[in-house]
C-alpha cells in the first residue's frame, strides 16, 4: 500500500505528544468516534466492527451523534488557535468540518432524524444495504453477518422508538414516503419465493454456521415485518393529511445540509428553467435525427425503447456495463486522467430487490479490499435500452463517481479520512458525476443521435429536479414562459405530471424518483447546481492559464481535493 493511501491518523498531520492536535487531526479523530457510534460507517470505510454490529436509532443514540458534533466542534476551535492550524491543507479542512457538523446539528435540534422516513435514504435502508458492502470470503466473515442480521431488531426498535417520538412532538414523516417504505418492506420479506432477502442473503453462508446464519436472518426478518406491521397499522393512519412537502424553513436547512452553501433559492429556480429550454431545444435536434416528424423528444425515446439497440438479460446486462466501464478507463487513463492502480478497479453489480428504481455506487473501503462498486435495479426488467445506461454509467461509473471517490480515498492519507469520506458534500459528488457525463460528451464518446438523446435526457432530468424539487417544497407559482401550467402553484401531482412529460424512464421509475424528492428535499437540486459549480471552476482555470491549462494535471488536482461544499468548490477549483 503506497503513503497515498495511508489512512492512520496517527502523528501523520505533526502532532506532538502532550498538545493540542491540528484540524485534521480533529477531524480523523472525529471519524474514529463516529465509527464507535455507527459500526455501519466502519462497514462502508472497511474498518473492523464495533461492539455493537448496529447503530443505536433511538433518541438517545441519535443525540449521543449530536453531543460528538458539538464536542468536536469545540475541539477544532482549539486546534485553530494552535500553531500551523491555518495552513491551507489545515484551513481546508477546518472548514469543511464547520460547516458539515454546524449543517448537520441544525437538522438534528429540529427534530428531523424523529421523521426519517424515505424510500432511499434512512436508517432502515442502511441496515439492509450494509449486508451488500461486508466481505464473505471467509467462515469468520459470515460469523459477523450472522451477529449483525441478530441485532437488526434491537437497531429496528430504536428507529421505531425515534418515530414514536416524533409523532408525539407533531413531527410527521410525508405519508407518501411512509407508504412507499410499507411497499419495500413488504418487498424485502418475499424478496425470493416467499423467501426474505435476509434468508436468501444467509442462504449464501457456510453449512457449519447455518443455524446460526438462519436464525439471524428468521430474526431480522421478523423486526421488519414488526416495523412494517406498525408503520401500517399505527404511523400511517397517524400521519394522514400531514403534508409531504416540507415548506421553505425546513427546505433551506436541507438545501444547507445537501448542498454545503446557503442557496439562493430564488436564482437556482430560475437557473432549472434556464437549462431547461436549453436542453430542450437540443434535445429536439437530436430527435429528429432518431425518429424524423416525431412530436416531441420522448416519442423518439419511446421509439428507441422498442427499436433502438438494447442488452437482453439482466445478467448480460451487467457484465455489458463492467465492459464499459474497462473500456472508459482504458481510453481516459493517461490522456485525460492518471489513474493509480486501486482506482482502476471497480465493479458492476445487480442491486437486490426492493431498491429504489435509481442506479447508484458505493466506495471501495479505506484498503480497497472492497472496490468501488455500481449497482443496476433490474426492476423486473431483463431489456435495458443502451441509450438510458451509457450515460448513467458514465455518471455512476467512469469518470463520474468511481473516479472521484476511488481517488478521495487514494489521497486519504495525504488530506484526511474525514475529508474523503465522512464529510462528503452531495452536491459536490453529483454535480462532478454530472460533469462527467458532459465530458464523455466533449470528448466524443456519445457518438450519435441516439446515445446523444440519452444523455440530454438525463439532463433534462436533473434540470427538471431543480425545478419541481423547490417548486413544490415551496410552493412556487410555474412561470409565465412554462408549457405546462402557467400560473399554477406547484404541488407534487403537478411535479409527477410534469416530470413524466420530460423523460423517457418507466412510470415506475418516475413515481420513485418523486418520492426520493419528497424524501429527500434539497438533495436533487444539487446535481446542476454541482455541475455549474465544476463548470465555473474549469472555465476560470482554464482563463487563468490560457494555452498552458493542461485538463487531465487539473482533473486529478480536482479529484485530489477531498469533499468541499459549494461555497468553496468554485474558488478551490480556479486556483488550481
Amino acid at each position: 500500500m503506497s503513503d497515498a493511501t495511508n489512512t492512520s491518523s496517527g502523528t501523520a498531520h505533526g502532532t506532538a505528544p502532550g498538545t493540542a492536535p491540528l484540524p485534521r487531526r480533529v477531524a480523523d479523530a472525529y471519524v474514529d468516534d463516529l465509527v464507535a457510534l455507527d459500526p455501519v460507517l466502519g462497514t462502508y470505510l472497511g474498518l473492523p466492527g464495533g461492539p455493537r454490529e448496529l447503530p443505536d436509532f433511538s433518541p438517545e443514540g441519535q443525540e449521543a451523534v449530536a453531543v460528538l458534533g458539538r464536542t468536536t466542534l469545540e475541539r477544532l476551535a482549539e486546534a485553530e488557535r494552535r500553531p500551523g492550524g491555518d495552513g491551507d491543507a489545515e484551513r481546508r479542512c477546518a472548514r469543511l468540518l464547520r460547516e458539515r457538523l454546524t449543517a448537520e446539528l441544525a437538522v438534528h435540534e429540529a427534530g428531523e432524524g424523529l421523521r426519517a422516513v424515505s424510500n432511499l435514504h434512512s436508517p432502515v435502508h442502511s441496515v439492509r444495504s450494509v449486508f451488500t458492502l461486508m466481505p464473505t470470503a471467509a467462515d469468520e466473515d459470515w460469523a459477523a453477518v450472522a451477529r449483525r442480521m441478530a441485532a437488526v431488531p434491537a437497531a429496528l426498535e430504536g428507529y421505531r422508538a425515534s418515530l414514536a417520538k416524533g409523532l408525539a412532538g407533531g413531527l410527521p414523516a410525508g405519508p407518501r414516503q411512509v407508504g412507499t417504505v410499507i411497499g419495500q418492506l413488504g418487498e424485502w420479506l418475499g424478496a425470493e419465493g416467499g423467501r426474505s432477502w435476509f434468508a436468501s442473503f444467509a442462504a449464501g453462508g457456510p453449512e457449519s454456521l447455518r443455524t446460526e446464519l438462519d436464525r439471524g436472518a428468521a430474526a431480522a426478518a421478523g423486526a421488519v415485518a414488526g416495523l412494517r406491521d406498525w408503520l401500517r397499522d399505527t404511523y400511517a393512519p397517524a400521519v394522514h393529511g400531514a403534508p409531504d412537502t416540507v415548506g421553505r424553513e425546513r427546505y433551506r436547512r436541507w438545501a444547507r445540509y445537501w448542498n454545503g452553501t446557503d442557496l439562493d433559492l430564488a436564482e437556482a429556480y430560475a437557473y432549472g428553467w434556464e437549462e431547461y429550454h436549453r436542453v430542450h431545444a437540443e434535445m429536439r435536434s437530436e430527435a429528429e435525427k432518431v425518429l424524423p416528424g416525431a412530436a416531441t423528444p420522448w416519442e423518439a425515446l419511446r421509439h428507441l425503447d422498442t427499436h433502438g439497440r438494447a442488452i437482453e438479460g439482466v445478467e448480460e446486462t451487467r457484465v455489458w456495463l463492467q465492459e464499459l466501464m474497462d473500456e472508459a478507463i482504458e481510453k481516459l487513463d493517461g490522456t485525460h486522467f492518471d489513474l493509480a492502480g486501486p482506482v482502476r478497479r471497480v465493479e458492476s453489480m445487480i442491486a437486490p430487490p426492493g431498491s429504489a428504481a435509481a442506479p447508484y455506487y458505493t466506495e471501495p473501503s479505506l484498503d480497497f479490499s472492497r472496490p468501488g462498486r455500481t449497482w443496476l435495479p433490474a426492476m423486473g426488467r431483463t431489456r435495458f435500452p443502451l441509450y438510458e445506461l451509457v450515460t448513467t454509467w458514465y455518471h455512476e461509473g467512469v469518470p463520474g463517481h468511481h473516479l472521484q471517490l476511488a481517488q478521495w480515498t487514494y489521497v486519504a492519507g495525504r488530506l484526511s479520512r474525514y475529508q474523503t469520506s465522512v464529510g462528503m458534500v452531495s452536491a459536490n459528488a453529483e454535480g462532478w458525476a454530472l460533469y462527467a457525463e458532459r465530458l464523455m460528451d466533449e470528448l466524443g464518446f456519445l457518438h450519435d443521435a441516439e446515445l446523444r438523446l440519452g444523455y440530454l435526457d438525463a439532463q433534462m432530468m436533473r434540470s427538471v429536479r431543480v425545478i419541481v424539487d423547490i417548486g413544490m417544497h415551496l410552493g412556487l407559482e410555474i412561470p409565465s414562459h412554462s408549457p405546462f401550467h402557467p400560473g399554477e402553484r406547484w404541488t407534487p401531482r403537478l411535479a409527477q405530471e410534469f416530470f413524466g412529460m420530460h423523460s423517457g424512464l418507466p412510470a415506475d421509475h418516475v413515481e420513485s424518483e418523486l418520492v426520493r424528492y419528497l424524501g429527500m428535499p434539497g438533495q436533487a437540486i444539487g446535481y446542476k447546481l454541482g455541475e455549474r459549480a465544476w463548470l465555473k471552476g474549469r472555465a476560470a482555470a482554464r482563463a487563468a492559464h490560457g494555452d498552458a491549462f493542461d485538463a487531465r494535471r487539473w482533473h486529478m488536482d480536482a479529484l485530489s481535493l477531498g469533499s468541499l461544499g459549494l461555497d468553496d468548490l468554485v474558488a478551490e477549483l480556479s486556483a488550481l
